[in-house]
């Protein structure tokens, strides 16, 4: 776990491509964290972070921009279809 105050090393995205690949290729974790000088705990997050993508916090649903008008619209389209639903019974 993280300590306050930690810094953490950054890597390149060049360097983060170049590792996935010959991991995905079949070379070890333990074999790229050697020659690369990065540690096998780094690999295999970015590895998970490239199969599971970042999700919002709510529910797991992908961030969407918001636009309240269509919203709205839609609610109020909703409301109308169940006050006729709800006169014809």
């Amino acid at each position: 776990m993280a300590k306050k105050g930690q810094k953490f090393k950054k890597y390149s995205e060049e360097l983060k491509q170049e590792i996935l690949e010959k991991y995905h290729s079949g070379q070890p974790a333990s074999l790229l964290s050697k020659k690369y000088g990065v540690p096998e705990g780094t690999i295999s997050t970015w590895n998970y972070q490239l199969r599971y993508p970042k999700t919002s916090h709510k529910r797991g649903r992908p961030k969407e921009p918001r636009d309240y008008k269509e919203r709205y619209e839609l609610l109020k389209k909703f409301q109308a279809f169940l006050k006729l639903e709800h006169e014809r019974k």
